[in-house]
């Protein structure tokens, strides 16, 4: 037994229109979820996950977080700190003092959990990756020196 050909229900929301519109928002915003996607173009949450695997070849991943990575400037930064040490370091005694020195960044950050980081991005494409702590306007390198006198 056989079943006769059915030309089924017809598609009316997965057009080359909406397939496009659907690409346009994934380019202005590529975190952005499906839901939202159907709400701006007034379709189907499923209709909108099959045109962005199925037709656009995207998937949704999580980025990679990275401890963190410093720009040309602040390396730059450090570089000027270690001479100004140096400089000083000249007198003997000020090296007799140092029991020991550290430094670090610090900076306000506003924590963001790895699915709020996901991604749309096609199939052969990289992990997108995101630093751990996300540096915002604040920041201040800070440097301290303990010393004990005899």
């Amino acid at each position: 037994m056989k079943d006769d050909a059915r030309s089924g229900r017809p598609l009316t929301a997965r057009t080359d229109e909406n397939v496009e519109s659907v690409r346009n928002l994934l380019t202005e915003d590529h975190p952005t979820t499906l839901q939202v996607i159907a709400d701006r173009l007034n379709i189907g949450k499923e209709t909108v996950c099959r045109i962005v695997t199925e037709d656009l070849g995207k998937r949704n991943i999580c980025t990679k977080f990275v401890p963190h990575t410093l720009t040309t400037e602040q390396k730059q930064e450090r570089v000027v700190y270690c001479q100004d040490l140096l400089l000083m370091g000249q007198d003997e005694r000020f090296w007799e003092n140092i029991i020991s020195g550290d430094e670090t960044w610090c900076f306000a950050y506003d924590p963001a959990t790895k699915q709020q980081n996901a991604e749309w991005v096609g199939q052969n494409s990289p992990k997108p990756k995101t630093l751990r702590f996300q540096k915002l306007r604040v920041e201040t390198m800070l440097i301290v020196f303990s010393t004990q006198k005899v």
